[in-house]
């Protein structure tokens, strides 16, 4: 996996801006002790350089963030409290709610999980998450839709998850799409992995999957990041699903494919989630029923602003692409 363009980008001018400010300061040690004249000549140029490579790093900085998709669909829907839409699922003594929000974590005991009240045909399924700092490697903290409990072994998915890291490396954020799949291995992953223009453990920011008939929409702080399309009923999630959140042990192959574990030396591991929106056709709900439009048209598809700021997401910060992957089956993945 690459780091972010832009990361990247930022990091190599911090170098050089750090290098000469060492130039410089060694330079001021060392005329300190000489006449100005004789120094003046040096320093001047150097100075203005160190400067202007600051001032470059900065704007860097300053312009990680994606263009504006024009569109914020998360206003368009309620937030809701917790107790609202969800119930304890499991790790009870590993939660602690409030009516707005909810803390769940991780120890050598066991994590925890919530699930909703109903399950749903369609919707915007959306919360806002603070992630845990420091080493977090082989901890999967969670926001998704699944029907594994009632289709044991060929269950649906529509994943937001986050992979736990090193310290030292940054978080990635994996959107996952399966249909009729499972651990069994007979699983067919459809993942997209992001990294993030923002440090997801400093503050809460918004994470949201569209599903409709005809599309899975992918939002961060609402602008799209990805877009499956449905090609064919066999790649696309049709069945109603309940929505989960969730923190556990997934060392074998989160971070780095396995190659690092959840470390109980760091323990708990703390997700935390609040400003839930949820807006969705209930399972046997009215026929009639239809999912919140995510565009100014009201038309369900994405504006072209809102396709642009996508386009841009992916191309600075898309790390993994299944479809690009050639050691993948692409005999199994027809939309392709």
């Amino acid at each position: 996996m690459h780091k972010p363009v832009f990361i990247t980008f930022f990091n190599i001018w911090s170098q050089y801006a750090f290098n000469h400010l060492v130039v410089f300061v060694s330079l001021l040690i060392v005329c300190s002790s000489l006449p100005s004249l004789f120094c003046l000549p040096f320093m001047a140029p150097i100075f203005s350089l160190f400067l202007s490579f600051v001032m470059l790093s900065w704007s860097i900085a300053q312009g990680q963030g994606p263009p504006s998709p024009g569109y914020s669909p998360s206003t368009s829907v309620r937030t809701l409290k917790f107790d609202q839409v969800f119930r304890n699922l499991w790790g009870p003594q590993h939660q602690r709610a409030d009516q707005d929000s909810i803390t769940i974590w991780l120890d050598k005991t066991s994590g925890s999980g919530f699930k909703s009240i109903q399950p749903y045909q369609s919707g915007y399924f959306g919360a806002a998450m603070k992630l845990q700092p420091g080493y977090t490697a082989g901890v999967i903290t969670s926001f998704y839709l699944s029907n594994n409990e009632d289709h044991p072994g060929n269950h649906d998915e529509i994943d937001i998850e986050f992979l736990g890291t090193t310290p030292d490396e940054l978080y990635t954020l994996q959107t996952n799409v399966y249909i009729k799949g499972s651990g069994d291995g007979n699983l067919i992953g459809r993942e997209m992995k992001f990294h993030l223009w923002f440090d997801p453990t400093q503050d809460f920011h918004n994470y949201a999957a569209l599903w409709t008939p005809s599309e899975i929409i992918f939002f961060v702080d609402d602008v799209p990041i990805r877009r499956y399309t449905r090609k064919s009923e066999a790649t696309f999630p049709t069945r109603p699903m309940w929505v989960y959140g969730s923190i556990w042990d997934a060392s074998t192959w989160a971070t780095d494919n396995g190659r690092y574990k959840a470390n109980y030396n760091y323990q708990p591991f703390v997700g935390k989630y609040t400003n839930f929106k949820i807006s969705g056709c209930i399972a046997g709900g009215p026929a009639s029923c239809r999912p919140p439009s995510v565009s100014p048209s009201d038309t369900g598809s994405l504006s072209q602003q809102q396709l642009e700021a996508m386009n841009w997401v992916q191309r600075n910060y898309l790390v993994y692409d299944y479809c690009q992957d050639p050691k993948r089956d692409h005999g199994q993945l027809p939309e392709c």
